[in-house]
């Protein structure tokens, strides 16, 4: 039995619209114009007017966390709750009131945005939400955290406690002042409870029913290290057993983190490499963590930054290790991902690309790097020259256009965030939220990548980097396939594909740029069966 849709603008990858479409089984078998696909009906067959609607594939998010995102929709949502830190702590003790959980966790907050203080949470503030049960308040980027003094106590964090390799403990009048770094965060995650697999499936379930409202059918996805004390065997255990049940709604392309070389190899021996899987969930590239977030200062850059010259950011693994990884990687048959957002950083995983090519070339590795932010213009001819795939993310202009001046100097910025000329040099740029960074919403995203502005509508960012919208689409849907080398069965509407995609309230190519994020998604289906 087929469907046939109907009466719709179907947008299958060209700017010539059709009308209908036809999908048997889990695929595509026709994409073309109204008479065409009705008079391929046959009893029994279903039609479905879509109401002259705006359709196309579904939003592939290539690079967020899903697992932590399932996780943070129980935990506390300081995100929505940043807009004064008084507005946050507020917030988080009624929430308190309500949450049985030992540990009080919540996730969101951005210091730039506090209207009432222009610092970061520390211990105290955190006492005021509880002073018998640990609070843990982790900023929207993931590479900063604030705890309270019960926290600091149970963790036996002192002013003597050294700061772990690629972390940093805050410290104010000699003593802890509750605020943690990158890797220093591990010592809060380290003694946290560990879920086991019926919870990891369930922060799956979350995750994917909320991703389903936002248009997305496929994602890239850092999970194996969620949690610290987690083995990936059980990640991997609970999504297949997710696939096997038909619950996994979102197909994943597992982004395979790891931090040393000795786990990435026991890995690789236990047959995860790149493409083995299905097209539900499959194993991806190494994906290592080279350094930490603009808006924590802890990004590593090549000078130190322009509004706080004491620091350069934070390197979160060493060059030697990045350099040792690749290699083990690219030898392996692996594509890498590589997250990079200062400058420095970059240089360092733009050489590690460079020596592993050196030694076995290989024509379509898709090597690339997450993020690629901050970025200088010898860089940008570096990554045009290999070939790289570049994972951006255009949401987070709607934070960063306000900031990326301030933090890291006029002469830096103006070659930042160009992504525009990188997709002009040849390269595939995939875009997606890092999502629980930012929500997992395409149609933000592809509103700022068009503007170059905030959602708000704030001074352009360099607006010559603009998207086109064909582009700023395309990147989430296109350019998400071809970062996991399935291009050929997803992406398009067209015979032949997986039947993966998202019918819109209107047409994102008829509306201004500003109402873009406005557009509502009104349904999504994943392999022909309606989802959302």
């Amino acid at each position: 039995m087929k469907t046939i849709f109907y009466n719709g603008r179907v947008y299958t990858g060209d700017m010539q619209l059709a009308s209908a479409f036809v999908v048997k089984d889990d695929m595509f078998t026709f994409a073309g114009e109204d008479a065409a696909a009705l008079a391929l009906a046959c009893e029994g067959d279903e039609r479905v007017d879509l109401g002259g609607r705006f359709v196309c594939a579904g939003f592939n998010d290539s690079h967020m966390h899903m697992l932590s995102y399932g996780n943070s929709l129980v935990t506390a949502d300081l995100f929505a709750h940043t807009d004064s830190l008084e507005e946050m702590i507020a917030y988080f003790r009624d929430f308190a009131r309500s949450c049985p959980d030992p540990w009080l966790v919540g996730r969101g907050w951005n210091q730039d945005y506090f209207k009432d203080h222009s610092r970061m949470p520390d211990r105290r503030d955190l006492d005021r939400v509880s002073t018998d049960r640990p609070v843990i308040a982790v900023r929207c980027c993931g590479h900063a955290m604030a705890v309270n003094t019960r926290a600091l106590e149970i963790l036996g964090i002192t002013a003597e406690t050294p700061a772990p390799e690629g972390g940093s403990i805050g410290i104010a009048d000699g003593a802890p002042n509750g605020q943690l770094f990158d890797n220093a965060m591990e010592l809060v995650y380290s003694v946290m409870p560990a879920p086991d697999v019926t919870q990891v499936k369930e922060m799956l379930r979350r995750a994917c029913r909320a991703l389903n409202t936002y248009g997305v059918t496929s994602c890239h996805s850092d999970d194996y290290a969620a949690f610290s004390n987690l083995p990936w065997q059980t990640v991997k255990q609970a999504y297949q057993e997710l696939e096997a049940s038909g619950e996994l709604s979102v197909r994943v392309y597992e982004q395979c983190n790891f931090m040393d070389a000795a786990s990435l190899a026991e890995f690789i021996r236990a047959g995860n490499v790149t493409g083995c899987g299905s097209y539900n969930f499959k194993t991806g590239p190494l994906k290592l963590l080279g350094d930490g977030a603009l808006g924590a200062h802890t990004a590593l850059l090549s000078r130190p930054y322009a509004d706080a010259p004491e620091t350069s950011g934070i390197p979160v693994i060493d060059r030697e290790t990045i350099e040792e990884m690749v290699d083990l990687a690219h030898r392996s048959g692996m594509q890498c991902a590589v997250h990079a957002i200062g400058d420095k950083c970059l240089d360092w995983v733009l050489g590690a690309y460079e020596k592993a090519l050196t030694k076995l070339p290989r024509a379509d590795h898709r090597h690339g790097v997450v993020h690629c932010q901050i970025t200088r213009p010898d860089q940008l001819e570096k990554m045009i020259k290999m070939r790289l795939h570049i994972y951006a993310q255009t949401i987070f202009l709607d934070y960063d256009s306000r900031i990326v001046r301030s933090r890291v100097g006029d002469s830096l910025a103006e070659s930042s965030y160009n992504w525009k000329t990188l997709m002009e040099g040849g390269l595939s740029v995939s875009n997606g939220t890092d999502c629980p960074v930012e929500r997992p919403d395409a149609l933000r995203g592809m509103q700022c990548a068009i503007t170059r502005s905030s959602i708000d509508g704030g001074k352009p960012y360099l607006a010559g980097q603009a998207f086109s919208v064909q582009e700023a689409l395309d990147s989430y849907t296109i350019r998400g396939a071809e970062g996991s080398f399935e291009e050929a069965v997803k992406g398009r509407i067209r015979s032949g594909m997986l039947a993966d995609f998202v019918v819109l309230s209107e047409n994102p190519f008829l509306v201004s740029p500003e109402k873009i994020s406005g557009i509502g998604v009104e349904a999504t289906y994943m392999g022909g069966r309606k989802v959302f």
